[in-house]
């Protein structure tokens, strides 16, 4: 008999989550990210976990990734600087990778929302 490791697995559909889902407050009082999906049920050793991260104008946000992330830019802009001197002004399809051990300062003037992917649990974002 075959394992379920070679069984079919179905993928899952997250419909119209950029105009529906509304990230939760991760700092300050302008800095929303929430966690739409991820893989630790499927692959616990090393999970992936995806969702939307929105900035509004206000309090920098200075984050170390304690993972490896990739972004894209999907609304409205960020200024995105590093501790090496990189700085970008970010819009609409930019895309990012942060690599794991960087701190990344994230400013806009108006706001921005980006979707992610990031190589860690669920909600440790």
């Amino acid at each position: 008999m075959g394992s379920t490791a070679d069984a079919p697995k179905a993928f899952s559909y997250f419909k119209q989550q950029q105009q529906t889902f509304k990230p939760p407050l991760l700092a300050n009082e302008n800095a929303f990210l929430g966690d739409i999906a991820s893989s630790a049920k499927n692959n616990p050793e090393k999970p992936v976990s995806c969702g939307l991260y929105r900035l509004e104008k206000g309090t920098p946000l200075v984050y170390e990734y304690t993972y490896d992330e990739m972004k894209i830019i999907l609304e409205g802009h960020f200024d995105i600087s590093d501790e090496t001197g990189n700085k970008v002004h970010a819009e609409k399809g930019d895309v990012f990778y942060f690599p794991k051990g960087s701190k990344i300062t994230f400013t806009t003037e108006d706001y921005g929302l980006a979707f992610y992917t990031g190589q860690r649990a669920e909600g440790s974002g």
